[in-house]
């Protein structure tokens, strides 16, 4: 049996200031890092289980825990002839995977006053002038809408990958010449490499630099992302990894294209330990926080970043490991596709796909996990390898998220919550509960219902230790010899909070 009394209570006195700064929250369970060690073995199972089913000539996969590349393992061959296996060094092209740094770029510059997100594309790009949209009525096409997709150009993937090596004139020309839309502006989301190709150049000229050289000077770089390039011949011999397409029960080589104005959708060539860094600095965005920001670009942007903008998909038929339903929802913002299940778990990924390469990212901020996969087979779906290491790590090895740290605020509110249940006592009620006291039920109806629930628990015995859900809300527990109460509570938003809501839940003591 579960009873819910939810009740509002308020007070008018003034309380003195209390700092409300921001605690990091922390990782409660002291065996997490072991449990996600057993789970290695198994996820290691699955890469290989994987490259075997999906014909992939060679891989590697990395594992991020708390900003460190905690595990590798690279399998099979980078090229067929001569045979030369996959390593840690091996280089692979990482295809859309590109694109979100294409997108901290433009959001780099917008940081810095270049541009705005407002910004017709034209202004940046003047051949666009030229392009008629599919309505009368749509409007300028933003970089806003190339950043999210829905400037309504088509998917365009086995076009836009061929078009690696274009030129800045032949992408001015293809403008110039004018383009087809699938749908006006602003109405839905559709995958677009030519919208990314487009944002490259307005990185270009909004920065005076090529793209990739502003790019790796202002990203790559400072975040020590050295064996990261744009161009497969500059990689050290030895080091990149060939690519094949499975045809006809073989492999064949698929050509390696040279950098070119569309390697801002889909160029990047870069190692397994280096894209690593690039994950960790996005989990290190969170939690939002006081103290030193040094970017190369700063957190709230990168969470800017993972934060939902189009709707993308809502998938109804997956289940977790142990075969209940776990309906998602996805959605994308700039570069990267947010995901969140029914479970409550979010994470952040994007997969890229070129003829002889397949790769996946991605990180689950409320975790502090990652998880990269790199393959040379054209398309190899390395999105269903993480995607099932994930619900290892989150489902099996049941790996918890971070526990918020209550303020000394929010601790003090919930020891007042613990004791005017019990005692109602006036001087505690009048320092503690927000204005809305009692205005919409009278204080006997409160003391009536909550005395009834507290009294299926028995004598209490203890409360629990305060389980914060943010900086002013959080829940605990009144533990009595026959149950428990769960006590949720919420503060409200003025300068001094004080509690504005109380939701009491009864807990029946488990019957053996």
């Amino acid at each position: 049996m579960t009873r819910i009394w939810a009740f509002v209570l308020s007070a008018g006195v003034a309380l003195a200031a209390e700092s409300l700064s921001y605690t990091a929250p922390r990782w409660d369970d002291e065996g997490r890092m072991a449990r996600i060690e057993a789970a290695l073995p198994r996820l290691d199972e699955i890469y290989a289980a994987h490259a075997v089913s999906n014909h992939i000539p060679g891989y590697v996969y990395g594992v991020v825990v708390d900003g460190r590349l905690i595990h590798v393992r690279a399998a099979g061959l980078a090229t067929l002839t001569p045979e030369r296996p996959v390593t840690e060094e091996t280089r692979f092209r990482i295809a859309s995977m590109t694109k979100s740094f294409t997108a901290m770029a433009i959001l780099k510059l917008r940081d810095a006053g270049r541009l705005t997100l407002e910004d017709p594309v034209e202004r940046w790009i003047p051949q666009f002038a030229r392009v008629k949209a599919t309505t009368t009525d749509s409007p300028k096409i933003t970089l806003r809408h190339l950043l999210r997709m829905s400037s309504g150009f088509p998917q365009d993937d086995p076009w836009g990958d061929r078009r690696l090596e274009d030129t800045v004139r032949q992408l001015e020309s293809l403008v110039s010449g004018g383009l087809a839309f699938s749908n006006p502006p602003g109405v839905t989301w559709e995958y677009s490499n030519l919208g990314y190709a487009l944002l490259g150049q307005v990185v270009s000229r909004a920065s005076g630099r090529p793209f990739q050289e502003y790019i790796t000077r202002e990203i790559l770089r400072p975040l020590g992302m050295t064996n990261t390039l744009w161009e497969f011949a500059k990689v050290p011999d030895g080091r990149m990894a060939q690519g094949y397409r499975w045809e006809n029960d073989r492999w064949r080589e698929e050509p390696l294209l040279h950098d070119g104005t569309f390697g801002a959708m889909g160029g990047l060539i870069t190692t397994v330990g280096d894209f690593s860094k690039y994950v960790a600095f996005h989990l290190d965005a969170w939690p939002p926080r006081d103290g030193p920001d040094p970017g190369p670009v700063r957190r709230s942007t990168r969470r800017e970043m993972h934060r939902p903008a189009e709707v993308l998909s809502v998938m109804t038929n997956l289940v977790t490991l142990d075969g209940f339903p776990n309906p998602r929802v996805a959605g994308y913002s700039f570069g990267l596709s947010w995901n969140q299940d029914a479970r409550g778990v979010i994470w952040l990924r994007h997969g890229g796909g070129l003829p002889g390469f397949g790769s996946e990212h991605r990180f689950l901020p409320e975790y502090g996990i990652g998880l990269v996969s790199f393959a040379n087979r054209t398309y190899a779906p390395m999105t269903a390898a993480n995607a099932a290491a994930m619900e290892v790590l989150i489902g099996a090895a049941r790996i918890p998220p971070r526990q918020a740290v209550a303020s000394p605020l929010l601790k003090r509110r919930a020891a007042q919550v613990a004791s005017i249940l019990q005692s109602w006592e006036a001087a505690e009620m009048a320092d503690a509960l927000a204005p809305n006291v009692f205005q919409d039920r009278d204080l006997s109806d409160w003391k009536a219902m909550a005395g009834e629930t507290l009294s299926w628990c028995g004598k209490i015995q203890s409360v629990s230790e305060l389980r914060p859900e943010n900086q002013l809300r959080g829940r605990f527990d009144l533990i009595g010899d026959l149950g428990s109460v769960e006590v949720f509570f919420t503060l409200m938003p003025e300068a001094i909070p004080r509690v504005q809501e109380i939701k009491l839940t009864f807990k029946p003591v488990p019957r053996p």
